[in-house]
């Protein structure tokens, strides 16, 4: 079930017992993934989303010395991909919602970015592969549904369940993407500073929230061109009516 309240009651019971059996329950979790239906694996996907970021919290919350269930989501984030999004067009369904999922835990560094990276590139070339082996190329639609097509293993009831869920998945993403990165650290928080920060020996896992804001607004940042001079000349005139006017006469005075 992909509804809030089903998965906020299964990521609440298993933060309250990952002391107590907390791998059983994880590899509980990656067995409903391996044999379930293509549906119950992205839901399965939305909740290790909802898991993750409440274990962090959690960390941060009761200063654990463990993330929780992420180091397990790191160790089998590949496995649990594969298993999510399948070879063929039968993973194509989960394929779109699979990637925003992985790209929100790269840029709140979740997951570490390097290994997000390497599994992103690896979907896109499948992506690529499965829409030039379609019959009349990647942009020619083609008539009738293929045997193989994930489509035609659904009744026409499940279909537009899936699309409702849809709907609620990404609602739930767009929602989230506004709420700025944490840090995980359990240092206390810093005032922002021109002086370099010491080089931390534990890698980027404590790394500070305007760290990881900062990083990603400069990597979504382009170079300075001939847009940026135009989009200050109108903030200039906005803030300064007639101010080029007024600089002429003052040199001609």
């Amino acid at each position: 079930n992909s509804t809030q309240q089903s998965i906020q009651k299964v990521v609440t019971y298993a933060i309250k017992y990952f002391s107590r059996c907390g791998e059983d329950l994880w590899d509980c979790l990656v067995e409903e993934c391996q044999k379930g239906n293509t549906n119950t694996r992205i839901n399965l996907l939305y909740l290790l989303d909802s898991l993750c970021e409440t274990s962090l919290l959690t960390k941060v919350n009761t200063h654990a010395p463990t993330s929780f269930y992420v180091d397990f989501v790191a160790r089998d984030l590949k496995k649990i991909v594969e298993y999510v999004v399948p070879e063929g067009r039968e993973g194509l369904p989960n394929l779109m919602s699979t990637l925003q999922i992985l790209d929100n835990w790269r840029n709140k560094r979740i997951i570490d970015p390097q290994i997000v990276d390497e599994i992103i590139t690896s979907l896109d070339g499948r992506k690529a592969s499965v829409q030039n082996d379609a019959p009349g190329g990647p942009d020619i639609p083609h008539a009738g549904a293929p045997a193989d097509d994930p489509s035609s293993t659904f009744s026409r009831n499940e279909v537009f369940r899936r699309i409702e869920e849809d709907r609620e998945r990404h609602k739930r993403l767009r929602e989230r993407r506004w709420v700025q990165p944490i840090s995980y650290s359990n240092q206390p928080s810093q005032v922002a500073s021109l002086i370099p920060l010491p080089e931390n020996e534990e890698g980027d896992s404590n790394e500070l929230a305007i760290d990881i804001e900062f990083d990603n607004e400069w990597e979504t940042t382009s170079d300075w061109n001939e847009d940026d001079d135009e989009a200050i000349a109108e903030e200039n005139n906005l803030c300064y009516p007639n101010f080029s006017d007024r600089m002429k006469l003052r040199k001609l005075q």
